[in-house]
């Protein structure tokens, strides 16, 4: 038996699947891939699990213990034929949905990906529980679903409130996929998870999502930050989330149904972050300057629509994105994950922030992608 694994190739999913095959040497995957063929999806895999496995031969090792579904999230049956998915049904223990869309600006990309796919995924872990019952199914949420916030330390209990407003149609459509799981699946354990901003790994500089991370370089170097020095920013790195929910999915019986992934109250400040930048060598050093957000923020709204040719624009959209949640100074409290991980809290943002800003821009924001070998097949037969 399997775990049906979604988001292999993006960036939570690459560490979810990396922890379970090396610490679990039983465990099976059950990967949803998009891909023409098997060929284009073992190289999609080795691009996504690269950062974890550098050496291609450790690669290979692994990947006979990845079954391969060539499929897609947003279409019908997750695109896969009749064959392949009576198989997957028949060949699942438990579920482990951690795909999603994060495009904030599009209401499209959301709901196809997060509602559509994730009912798709609902409907095989219906069927998988009907034929032979399933241990577990859990959803890699986002602690955007607890929506417009300030200044508050939020608990699990506490995170869904249907009376409030969403930032954006990820926040929103997340919260609905929580509400279909369990409304859908009343009968199969559950677990939510719901990371907050996830930002590098505490363990190394490197990293192959940079879309927060240019949000982060760009307040780095404003020399006037328009936000308050004693505001929370609740940050967490990759490597920890991804233990938490390895743990915890991997657990014969979980003590909670839903979990933040999150540093919570040990949450650095603006003030604390911007000094350890400075102490690590960083220059410029930012001065605060609360009552401009206004204006920084009206600034960011006309820079959006500057022509292209400026190069202007695609900055600006982001950071329209990310201020609702840089500014709102609430974190989620984390003592239920620490619980399951034996009393182990993420390491503070503050200790790896300069690493990981010199990595993105020194890099230009990119990862240094190894090729497909040349000798790949022959390399792949023999680890088979």
């Amino acid at each position: 038996m399997s775990i049906f694994l979604t988001g292999i190739t993006g960036y939570i999913g690459s560490y979810v699947a990396h922890g379970i095959l090396t610490g679990y040497p039983g465990a099976r995957l059950a990967a949803l891939v998009r891909a023409r063929d098997e060929g284009e999806a073992r190289q999609r895999l080795w691009k996504a699990l690269q950062l974890h496995e550098p050496d291609f031969d450790r690669f290979a090792a692994l990947l006979p213990r990845i079954d391969i579904y060539l499929g897609d999230l947003t279409l019908p049956g997750l695109g896969l034929s009749a064959e392949a998915r009576d198989r997957l049904v028949r060949s699942i223990e438990s579920v482990l949905h951690v795909a999603a869309s994060l495009n904030r600006k599009s209401d499209k990309a959301c709901f196809n990906v997060n509602l559509r796919g994730t009912l798709e995924v609902i409907k095989v872990a219906r069927a998988a529980a009907d034929h032979h019952g399933l241990r577990r199914f859990s959803d890699v949420s986002t602690v955007a679903v607890a929506g417009h916030r300030q200044g508050e330390d939020v608990t699990e209990d506490a995170t869904i409130d249907w009376d409030r407003s969403d930032y954006d149609p990820y926040a929103r459509t997340k919260k609905f996929c929580e509400h279909m799981v369990h409304e859908l699946l009343p009968d199969v354990p559950q677990v939510v998870f719901r990371p907050s901003t996830v930002l590098g790994d505490s363990r190394f500089p490197a990293t192959t999502q940079f879309d927060m991370v240019r949000a982060f370089a760009a307040l780095a170097y404003i020399r006037v930050l328009p936000l308050d020095p004693s505001w929370r920013m609740d940050i967490c790195p990759a490597d920890y989330v991804s233990k938490g929910i390895v743990a915890v999915h991997m657990a014969d019986q979980p003590r909670y149904d839903a979990y933040n992934l999150s540093a919570g109250v040990a949450s650095p400040s603006y003030r604390q972050i911007v000094q350890a930048l400075a102490d690590a060598g960083h220059r410029p050093r930012s001065m605060f300057a609360p009552r401009l957000g206004g204006v920084f923020s009206a600034a960011v709204e006309a820079a959006m629509s500057t022509p292209k040719k400026y190069g202007i624009a695609p900055a600006a959209s982001l950071m329209k994105v990310f201020w609702p949640y840089l500014t709102y100074d609430t974190v989620f409290d984390n003592s239920r994950i620490v619980e399951a991980l034996g009393g182990e809290r993420p390491r503070p943002f503050t200790e790896y922030a300069h690493p990981l800003l010199r990595f993105a821009v020194d890099g230009k924001f990119s990862y240094p992608y190894r090729p497909w070998p040349e000798d790949a097949e022959a390399r792949l037969r023999k680890a088979a």
